[in-house]
């Protein structure tokens, strides 16, 4: 007998005797109308009749009914209307079987999405319920609904798997049970990736991918006479004298003459008169150890690896070849297409540094900016995309805009960056992502304050022949010149010293 089947006017049981059996397995009865007292739907019998249930089915529509008094909050023959689950949307009465297919395991994650997102959103397009059922190699998918409903939750779900990237093939069937069977493609040929052939052709395919290039000029350099005159005994007692500097040449094979290093401005820069005006501006006396050494070296072209202390300028050691580098090349600022030089810095408090500097020191128009997580990544953007010459930048920045393609790297021709703060902060992944997108014929300057083994790695993995230059011991990180002090005291009294500290401070007293 059917749930919605009851039994005629004879099964009903008598009163005050024991229930029928067609009366104990009763599933429903209509509720009274309003115009209707209770006595009359109990015991009223001409209105249980067939077509009664049905015009009462009709009017309920699709609800369903229970007996209420299993809640225990109403007797036995009075039911409660539930709205129906979304899977009955669009049922006609008969029931309509799931559509049942198997999804391997491996695809389950892109019909789901994250947190659920993706089966949600197929339920709300298709009207549909889909019950994933997971199992050990494959996951058994069921959709709930009309067959329309069902077919049209099914080609969504066929477009998901196929937007994720999975390959995937079809199985058999078997009508209204289990319609298709979706499985990874085993023919695993396709999807090899020969390494040896990608190794081999190595060189072609880098040739391809930067064969539209724009030529470089990178030597630029005009030895002075007063520089080219020094005797080699000369030239060693000048760097014994000034802070012990080391130069070696890290090219395999024949080894190039070190070239020898500048005492004076006038010695580099004097067919720059711009730049000389900028340094008299400032007011340096003369060239730091680094940059009378770093200076020659750069200016010809040759890529270098500087290791000094922390605060010898090593910032102007490559600020000051890059501006030339800059405004020397074949072709104009506006047929480059993009930025000419990248500096890598590792915090956003250094990028900030070497930008005041490249601020200070104005020459022919060049424009730079600063880049860095945490600052209006939308300002940024639309100042890259204006136009700049110098981009300073963070690595975690500089990829995001480099990934969502709002800066050109292809036209970078001269790189510098601090190495040894890059690696202690786990920047190499980036900066490996970042070099891929920078032509390989640039001119590079990396600087450090330190030579461990990871710096030493790293030179090798992205510097093309460089040459070395190093002032004093390579174990010290700062200069003997910064005054540093200690002061240990109690816990209590730290506020009060700071700000005693603070109070003292001069006006142009600098303090972090």
């Amino acid at each position: 007998m059917s749930d919605w089947e009851t039994s005629s006017d004879e099964d009903v049981a008598a009163p005050g005797g024991p229930p029928s059996s067609a009366a104990a397995v009763r599933m429903w009865q209509p509720p009274p109308t309003p115009s209707q007292s209770r006595s009359s739907v109990e015991g009223g019998g001409g209105r249980r009749s067939a077509e009664w249930r049905r015009e009462a089915v009709a009017s309920l529509g699709r609800e369903e009914c229970q007996p209420r008094g299993a809640e225990g909050s109403r007797g036995a023959g009075e039911a409660v209307r539930q709205r129906p689950p979304r899977a009955a949307a669009g049922q006609t009465e008969d029931a309509v079987a799931p559509l049942c297919f198997h999804l391997d395991s491996a695809l389950v994650g892109a019909l789901i999405g994250p947190g659920g997102t993706k089966i949600r959103e197929l339920e709300d397009s298709s009207g549909s319920r889909i019950k994933v059922i997971k199992g050990t190699s494959e996951a058994e998918v069921k959709i709930f609904g009309s067959v329309a409903v069902q077919n049209k939750a099914k080609k969504l779900i066929d477009d998901a798997v196929t937007r994720s990237g999975q390959n995937y093939i079809r199985g058999g069937t078997e009508k209204g049970k289990n319609l298709d069977v979706i499985k990874p493609e085993r023919n695993t040929g396709k999807m090899v990736i020969n390494w040896a052939s990608l190794r081999e052709n190595k060189a072609k395919y880098e040739a391809m991918k930067w064969a539209d290039l724009p030529p470089i000029e990178k030597n630029f350099y005009k030895e002075s006479s007063r520089t080219a005159a020094m005797s080699q005994e000369e030239v060693e007692m000048w760097r014994k004298e000034n802070n012990n500097i080391i130069c070696d040449d890290l090219k395999e094979g024949e080894k190039r003459c070190i070239p020898n290093p500048v005492c004076k401005f006038e010695d580099v820069f004097e067919h720059y008169p711009d730049i000389m005006a900028n340094i008299r501006k400032v007011g340096f006396q003369k060239p730091t150890p680094i940059q009378s050494q770093a200076w020659p070296i750069i200016l010809q072209g040759i890529d270098l690896i500087g290791i000094a202390q922390t605060g010898t300028g090593k910032t102007l050691a490559y600020l000051m070849p890059g501006f030339i580098h800059l405004t020397s090349q074949p072709i104009s600022r506006d047929q480059r297409g993009g930025p000419g030089m990248l500096v890598l810095a590792p915090t956003r408090e250094l990028a900030l540094q070497v930008e005041a500097e490249c601020l200070k020191y104005t020459y022919k128009g060049i424009k730079s900016i600063c880049i860095y997580g945490g600052g209006d990544r939308k300002g940024q953007i639309d100042v890259v995309t204006k136009g700049v010459d110098i981009v300073i930048a963070t690595p975690g920045r500089l990829n995001d805009l480099q990934m969502n393609n709002f800066i050109n790297l292809k036209s970078i021709t001269y790189l510098a960056n601090e190495a040894d703060r890059m690696l202690d902060m786990g920047f190499e992944p980036q900066i490996m992502k970042i070099l891929i997108d920078v032509r390989p014929d640039r001119q590079t300057v990396m600087t450090s304050a330190t030579w461990p083994d990871g710096v030493r790695r790293l030179a090798k993995s992205y510097l093309k022949n460089p040459m070395i230059v190093y002032v004093g011991t390579l174990d010290l990180a700062a200069v003997n010149t910064v005054e540093q002090r200690v002061i240990v005291i109690p816990e209590e009294q730290k506020r009060a010293f700071v700000q005693d500290f603070i109070n003292s401070m001069k006006p142009k007293d600098k303090v972090i």
